[in-house]
């Protein structure tokens, strides 16, 4: 099993397929896009599907699927089909904006995904244009119907952003009253692909649950899984759950079990590390399984306590302010 020098059991592989978005929220990206990764930057299935079988040769147990947005990349369909044959692991999901998505949830559904986080910012279709730039929120919310008829679970995640969205908190906690959903609302963070806009959330984890509170005061705790990213709450009587992910204060890194493989390859220990191991170019150089496994292994050991060691040790803002969707979600 890979473990880091602080103890923590690293089972747990984002692996980021694409940095193209059929979106453009704001909390993500300028309007007019990014400079997008060249083709022979990004990986192919087949490299893939190699780093795939080496983490899970090395104990990573379970494997998200992110971009970008996963269905913007050619075929992602198979490649998902190919990941989810791998021996050694037990979990596999995604996280998708939903507007691809609907067509290949009954594959989704044979290959084994077992659960699928839906960015959704709004319930309202007007808000919903302002924060993403497009018009399709109907295609969302028929994703959403569509997952949960085929009995896949379902989590929504949503930047909570000042003047934009704060308004939609309440709406969504209620879909949780008939919904089996989980409702994530999550702190915004500083991966928006403009390097002058300092993020410093007003609406922060203890103002979003503040305001939960003051609508529904018997909200009740849950005991939050090991290494989970949230903190976890139900309202009595409601069929789903909610979620505070306080992604920009970063209280969640204590048992960190994550590790980040972006669209071109890139191998990041925390979700704000700068830099990191090339893995795409040792694969194109002819490293084995075995180099491979001693290079991540490495990596690992050198992982950052926190997401502020990472962001410290970064020192670049380029790299502090660059868009989640060359990150890897």
């Amino acid at each position: 099993m890979l473990t880091d020098k602080f103890g923590r059991h690293i089972n747990y592989l984002r692996l980021a397929v694409v940095d193209r978005c059929n979106l453009r929220c704001t909390y993500c990206m300028p309007e007019n896009g990014l400079p997008w990764i060249k083709q022979n930057d990004l990986m192919t299935d087949e490299e893939m599907l190699k780093i795939c079988s080496v983490f899970t040769d090395l104990g990573v147990d379970k494997i998200r699927i992110t971009g970008g947005e996963p269905f913007v990349r050619k075929n992602c369909i198979s490649l998902i089909e190919n990941i989810s044959k791998l021996n050694g692991f037990t979990d596999l999901s995604l996280t998708t904006n939903g507007l691809l998505t609907e067509q290949y949830i009954p594959q989704l559904k044979a290959f084994g995904v077992k659960s699928v986080n839906l960015s959704l910012d709004t319930l309202d279709e007007e808000r919903f244009f302002k924060i993403t730039r497009r018009k399709s929120f109907d295609k969302v919310m028929k994703t959403l119907e569509s997952l949960l008829k085929h009995q896949i679970k379902v989590k929504i995640n949503t930047v909570v952003m000042e003047d934009q969205n704060t308004e939609d908190i309440i709406p969504l906690v209620q879909l949780t009253k008939e919904l089996p959903v989980d409702v994530r609302f999550i702190e915004e963070m500083p991966f928006n692909g403009n390097n002058n806009a300092e993020i410093v959330p007003k609406w922060n984890f203890p103002q979003i649950y503040n305001h939960i509170k003051d609508h529904f005061p018997d909200i009740e705790k849950l005991k939050d899984p090991k290494s989970s990213t949230s903190y976890n709450y139900k309202i009595p009587g409601f069929t789903g759950n909610i979620g505070i992910i306080a992604a920009y204060t970063r209280s969640f890194c204590g048992d960190c079990n994550r590790i980040r493989i972006t669209p071109s390859g890139i191998l990041r220990t925390c979700l704000y590390e700068g830099g990191g191991i090339n893995l795409k170019e040792k694969i194109r150089s002819g490293a084995t399984d075995e180099e491979l496994k001693n290079i991540i292994i490495n990596s690992i050991h050198h992982k950052p306590k926190d997401g502020w060691e990472a962001e410290k040790q970064t020192m670049n803002a380029s790299e502090i302010h660059q868009s989640m969707a060359t990150i890897g979600g």
